[in-house]
């Protein structure tokens, strides 16, 4: 049986089967002059913004002015209408976070340090009250430094002692305290704060000493539970 021949084609036909000419192809509007390539503008389409987008931007930086001026809380209000009012604007948001803190760092009220011989003792009962007897002990320190002789700070100073386990530096502030004011032997008798130091024996032999003369006619504030 005879092979059968694919036909051929003709060298007209041939080349209008291969790719066309650069001529024949229509270029994109915006194309280069030389070249059917599209821009990169063009291959990369530019995201579209949302109109909120543009509101949000303007209140977060009126919030920025504002906290430029130290006003702290109303530029805290305006950053935080941006998370409320625009919560799809989630680019925006760690930026407002970040001086939503600094805004709140700021207006948060500050407690004033304790300047007098009277303040101290009084931060230091709220210290003892709260169980917060390093705080204490470094507020009596103070007073201690100012005036030797104070004896409800020397007293103070040994709840906190004792509160703390530290039953030798207790003892010999409880001593002191009662040496400048008796009246400090019957608190100490009935003080819950000074149960650590009850099977002491320097302990027992403080509150069974003699009274002796007050060096100190002050009254003493009273601790926590011996109010």
């Amino acid at each position: 049986m005879a092979k059968q021949r694919r036909p051929q084609l003709k060298p007209a036909l041939k080349a209008q089967a291969t790719t066309p000419s650069v001529s024949s192809v229509k270029r994109p509007a915006g194309d280069g002059p030389r070249t059917g390539r599209p821009t990169p503008a063009q291959t990369t389409a530019s995201p579209q913004r949302r109109s909120t987008y543009f509101e949000a931007v303007a209140l977060y930086e009126r919030g920025l002015e504002t906290l430029q001026r130290h006003d702290y809380r109303a530029a805290a209000e305006m950053f935080e209408s941006v998370l409320r009012q625009y919560p799809e604007e989630k680019e925006l948001h760690e930026r407002v976070r970040l001086y939503l803190n600094i805004c709140q760092r700021q207006a948060a009220p500050r407690e004033a340090t304790p300047q007098t011989v009277d303040e101290r003792l009084y931060a230091a009962t709220l210290s003892i009250n709260g169980g917060r007897y390093d705080e204490a002990i470094t507020h009596l320190r103070l007073v201690r430094d100012e005036d030797p002789d104070n004896d409800h700070a020397l007293y103070m100073l040994a709840v906190a002692h004792a509160q703390r386990g530290e039953v030798a530096e207790a003892i010999a502030h409880l001593e002191r305290a009662i040496a400048l004011n008796p009246e400090n032997r019957g608190l100490a008798r009935s003080d819950p704060d000074l149960e650590p130091l009850r099977e002491d024996d320097a302990f027992r032999a403080a509150l069974e000493a003699p009274n002796s003369s007050r060096l100190d006619r002050r009254r003493p504030f009273k601790s926590r539970t011996a109010r």
